[in-house]
């Protein structure tokens, strides 16, 4: 048995440890050439199918982004020219309340006017129709108090309507004479 071990001591030493042994060296290739037929026909296919499909989504998600992107310019665009529109159609809103009003104060300025001088002329009627009742009035008292006087002055008694009528009418026409001469 020693002698057994000997020579495999000895042959163990006539090899080099770092190199495997040949049959090693052959097993190790069949090995790794059926891992790598499986992995080139079976796993990467499917690898470069999800790969590409990976690619395929993240192209169509950059696609869809960029359409909805163009959407929003699109829909801040009409946004803005709405707004825009907007303004202006109320600043036209403005412009012709403003018109609305300056014609309503315009309006209620002119009824306001027709008013008062709708009453100034009422007043005046008024008062043109109260003088005129003043005045005759005035004519009958005056000419009372005129025949009265006349009567006293001359010292006989004026009872004849016709006489009396006649010496009032001479008094008022004489006092209003001395009233456009006065003026």
């Amino acid at each position: 048995m020693l002698n057994a071990l000997v020579v495999v001591a000895a042959e163990e030493s006539s090899n080099n440890p770092l190199l495997p042994a040949w049959y090693d060296i052959i097993w190790s290739g069949v090995c790794f050439l059926i891992i790598a037929i499986v992995v080139v026909r079976v796993a990467l296919p499917r690898l470069n199918k999800v790969l590409d499909e990976r690619a395929a989504a993240i192209e169509g998600n950059i696609a869809k982004a960029d359409e909805a992107q163009r959407q929003a310019e699109a829909a801040l665009e009409e946004y803005t020219k709405q707004l825009a529109e907007a303004r202006k159609e109320a600043g036209d809103i403005r412009e012709a309340a403003r018109e609305d009003g300056k014609r309503i104060v315009a309006d209620a300025k002119a009824a306001a006017a027709a008013e008062a001088e709708r009453l100034t002329a009422s007043a005046h009627a008024q008062i043109e129709a109260e003088r005129q009742a003043a005045l005759v009035s005035l004519r009958g008292e005056v000419g009372t108090l005129a025949v009265d006087l006349a009567g006293n002055v001359i010292g006989e008694s004026l009872s004849d309507d016709q006489r009396a009528a006649a010496v009032v009418e001479r008094f008022l026409a004489d006092l209003e004479a001395s009233e456009k001469a006065a003026k």
